[in-house]
């Protein structure tokens, strides 16, 4: 079998949005390529899908509703590392994609993964999408099947740079990122993935992220954002 969960991405996120979101979001994302003024709308977007190695648990084709309420405190965190004190864009989201990437069914319930990853995410909710790092995590049944096989992954990132249109968008007017400061970063990595009786694989990754780093104040998740030039 063939596992699409092993990076906790899905290629169907944002198919429960309602229609005003997606209005929004279309609106949005045109305009940062326009000016980093529109930059704000590359906290909502597309997955990035991609393959997983062989004999793997699947994940399921569709993704969790984006109603989809933040795992209460009390369920802990598991092996989901805690975020880390870092002010840098590019240093925060390298170290993102690696929390994203790596997950540990063996000792990690579904609701810990999720109270982990939210642990990551801004406070603003102006600013924060958690549907779609939340509609990384796959339905509790398909999480069951991958704790029987005792499926974990570790991650290791090779780097992480501004896409190209967000660099544009910051040189046409550097003024404009003072309203909300995010930052859109991609990230490039390899994850190690491995089960029961000796089960492993590899493969390339790679993930866009939203990031929020106001000045004299740590960094924190904002989104997953769209694959703009890279």
């Amino acid at each position: 079998m063939r596992n699409r969960f092993s990076s906790l991405s899905l290629s169907s996120y944002g198919s429960g949005w309602s229609a005003n979101r997606r209005i929004a979001i279309g609106a949005a994302v045109v305009a940062v390529l326009l000016a980093l003024a529109a930059i704000v709308a590359l906290l909502t977007g597309g997955g990035n899908g991609h393959q997983a190695p062989d004999r793997a648990v699947p994940a399921p084709t569709g993704s969790p509703s984006s109603s989809e309420a933040a795992p209460k405190p009390s369920s802990g965190t598991g092996s989901v590392p805690k975020p880390p004190r870092i002010a840098e864009p590019v240093a925060y989201a390298k170290a993102a994609a690696q929390m994203l990437w790596s997950y540990d069914t063996r000792d990690t319930s579904r609701n810990q993964q999720l109270a982990g990853m939210r642990a990551w995410m801004t406070t603003e909710t102006k600013y924060a999408d958690w549907a779609s790092v939340a509609g990384q995590v796959p339905d509790p049944v398909v999480w069951s099947r991958m704790a029987d096989q005792d499926q974990h992954a570790t991650a290791h990132i090779t780097e992480g740079h501004y896409p190209g249109a967000f660099k544009q968008a910051l040189a046409d007017d550097p003024s404009a990122i003072t309203e909300a400061y995010i930052y859109v970063v991609t990230v490039n990595g390899t994850q190690q993935i491995a089960w029961k009786n000796g089960g492993a694989g590899a493969e390339e990754r790679a993930v866009t992220l939203a990031v929020q780093c106001r000045p004299n104040h740590d960094c924190t998740l904002a989104a997953i954002a769209p694959s703009v030039t890279q």
